[in-house]
C-alpha cells in the first residue's frame, strides 16, 4: 500500500503541475456546460417566414397577423411573387413560405374553400417538418374560425384535453440535455486524458525508467487510473452543481446511486484509455483513435436522437455503447427517480464493459520486473 501510495502521490502531482491538463480539468468542462446547455437545442422557433399576399384583403392581412403572433415564426419582409419567395428560401433569408392566392376572402365569402400553398426549406428536414406543421395549424385553424364568423355559424362543443408532462412538466430541453452532455463531458476526462498521461510518459522516457522498477504492474497501473477516476467524479459534481444551480434541472433520484455507477461507468472508461495507450506510441496516435470511438459513442448514444429511432443494426452496435448506458442511467435518475432495480440491465453491461477492458489493458501492457 505505502508503494501505491508514493506512485499516487507522484500522478496528482504530475497532473498539477501540467499547464496543459489543468484548463482540460476545471476550465474546459464549466465554459461548455454553461454554452452548450443553452445551445444545443431541439426548439423549433424563430423560423423566419415569408408572406407571399396575392389577395391584399382585410382577411388576408388577418392571417399575417396572426402568424406574427406566433411565436415559432419571425416575419421576414413580404415577396410579391411565388418565384420572389422561392429565391428568399434558396438565399437563406426565408425557412418558410406562405401563399396566399387571390380573390381568397371572396371563396370564402361564397363557402367555398380556398387553398393556402404552404413552401419550406427542407436542407434542415426536422425543421422542415415541425415548422410546416406548425403553420399549417395556425393557418387551418385561423381558416375555421373565420369561416365560421362569415356564416354565422355556431362553433361546435370541443372536447377539452388535460395534458400530465411527466419527469418534465415544463417541457424544459435544458433538463434532457444536460445529463446527455454532463455524461460527455466525464468521458472526454475519462479515456482521453488516461491515454495522453501514460503515452506522454513514453515520449518523454520516463516510462522506461519505472519499468525497470521493483513496483508491480497491478500497482503501477492502479496509480495511473485512480487519479483520472477522482478526477472524472469531480467534474461530475461540478456539472450537476452548475445544472442545480444555474438552470435548476431536478434531481429526483438518488445522488449516491449516481455516484456509485458513475463509478463503475468511469472505470469501463479509464481501462479503455489505458488499452488505446499501449498500443499508441505518441499522443497524436492518441487523439486519433480515442476521437474515432467518441465520436462514434455519442452520435449513437441517442444524446439528440432516439435509439429507438436508429435502424436495427444502429441498436445492435449500441450494445456495446458505454455512453448510451450511462446518459440513459443519468437521465433515468436525475429525472424520473429510477433506482437500481430499474437500471439493472445498464448497470450490468457497464460492469462487462469495465472488467473486460481493465482486463484487456492489464494484459497488454508489458512491464519488465525488476
Amino acid at each position: 500500500m505505502r508503494v501505491l501510495f508514493v506512485l499516487l502521490q507522484k500522478e496528482f502531482l504530475q497532473v498539477l503541475r501540467n499547464r496543459t491538463m489543468l484548463p482540460l480539468i476545471l476550465v474546459l468542462p464549466t465554459v461548455q456546460l454553461l454554452i452548450l446547455i443553452n445551445a444545443a437545442t431541439m426548439d423549433i422557433k424563430n423560423l423566419d417566414l415569408t408572406v407571399v399576399d396575392q389577395d391584399q384583403s382585410p382577411v388576408s392581412r388577418r392571417i399575417v397577423h396572426e402568424l406574427d403572433a406566433s411565436p415559432f415564426f419571425l416575419l421576414s419582409p413580404e415577396a410579391k411573387s411565388v418565384q420572389g419567395g422561392l429565391q428568399q428560401i434558396e438565399m437563406g433569408k426565408a425557412d418558410l413560405v406562405v401563399v396566399i392566392p387571390r380573390h381568397y376572402e371572396k371563396d370564402l365569402i361564397r363557402g367555398q374553400s380556398p387553398r393556402v400553398q404552404l413552401l419550406a426549406n427542407a436542407i434542415n428536414a426536422q425543421q422542415a417538418q415541425l415548422g410546416y406543421a406548425y403553420l399549417q395549424q395556425v393557418v387551418a385553424r385561423f381558416g375555421s374560425k373565420l369561416k365560421m364568423e362569415m356564416l354565422g355559424e355556431i362553433p361546435p362543443q370541443r372536447i377539452h384535453v388535460t395534458n400530465s408532462f411527466w419527469f418534465n412538466p415544463e417541457l424544459n430541453y435544458k433538463f434532457f440535455m444536460l445529463p446527455g452532455i454532463l455524461t460527455i463531458l466525464v468521458s472526454i476526462i475519462g479515456l482521453f486524458l488516461t491515454a495522453m498521461n501514460l503515452v506522454r510518459e513514453k515520449e518523454m522516457g520516463t516510462i522506461e525508467q519505472m519499468n525497470v522498477t521493483p513496483v508491480h504492474k497491478y500497482q503501477f497501473l492502479a496509480a495511473k487510473l485512480i487519479p483520472f477516476w477522482v478526477i472524472g467524479l469531480f467534474e461530475l459534481t461540478i456539472g450537476l452543481v452548475i445544472g442545480r444551480l444555474l438552470y435548476d434541472v431536478p434531481i429526483v433520484g438518488s445522488l449516491t446511486l449516481i455516484y456509485g455507477l458513475a463509478s463503475i461507468y468511469l472505470v469501463g472508461l479509464l481501462g479503455m484509455g489505458l488499452l488505446i495507450s499501449t498500443f499508441s506510441n505518441s499522443q497524436q496516435q492518441v487523439a486519433f483513435i480515442s476521437y474515432f470511438f467518441l465520436l462514434i459513442f455519442i452520435l449513437m448514444s441517442g444524446i439528440f436522437t432516439a435509439v429507438d429511432n436508429m435502424p436495427l443494426w444502429a441498436q445492435r452496435i449500441n450494445l456495446i455503447n458505454p455512453v448510451y448506458y450511462f446518459i440513459d442511467i443519468m437521465r433515468g435518475i436525475m429525472l424520473k427517480g429510477s433506482g437500481f432495480m430499474d437500471l439493472w440491465s445498464h448497470v450490468l453491461a457497464l460492469s462487462v464493459f469495465a472488467v473486460v477492458f481493465v482486463s484487456l489493458a492489464i494484459l497488454n501492457y508489458r512491464k519488465r520486473e525488476g
